[in-house]
């Protein structure tokens, strides 16, 4: 990183980060090009590793693109907040981001359910009863996280509001 002096370096700060924000970026690969599709998603820690949960309808370019080769990358950022000072003429914009590499799979269909209620807590705090009808028209994906590195630029007042 080239601005280690915005690093965020402890495991849990960054999860904290990822926790906060509501779209995860994933990036297929696509013979020779990144396909890059904009998704909700849950997040759990399991055996010491975050896993992303992810789901869509049952067909679609990004199941073949995963039969293919099952290694992504990811990103998620919030905490958008554009910063100007006129008197120097300058702007500059505060961010939090996530970014990481991992393989992705397709969870079977007897983990589903337990993969869906994830998705629901991310947005949800409370228990959502979501329609349990929509299972069988679902794909839901796991993705186990194997590397991941966080980002911040914030104003040094906020920083601790936003942690």
């Amino acid at each position: 990183m080239r601005r280690s002096d915005r690093e965020i370096k402890d495991i849990q700060d960054i999860i904290k980060v990822m926790e906060q924000c509501d779209v995860c970026r994933l990036a297929l690969n696509d013979e020779g090009y990144p396909y890059i599709l904009p998704l909700n998603f849950g997040l759990v820690i399991e055996n010491e590793q975050i896993v992303l949960y992810f789901h869509g309808a049952n067909e679609g370019r990004k199941y073949e693109l995963i039969a293919k080769d099952n290694r992504v990358s990811f990103e998620m950022d919030c905490a958008h907040n554009l910063v100007t000072d006129k008197d120097k003429g300058s702007c500059t914009m505060e961010y939090k981001s996530v970014i990481g590499r991992g393989r992705i799979e397709i969870v079977p269909d007897d983990k589903k359910y337990d993969a869906l209620c994830v998705l629901m807590k991310h947005y949800h705090k409370e228990d959502f009863p979501f329609n349990q009808a929509v299972i069988p028209r679902t794909t839901v994906l796991k993705l186990v996280v194997e590397q991941v590195t966080g980002k911040e630029r914030m104003k040094k007042i906020q920083k601790q509001n936003y942690l």
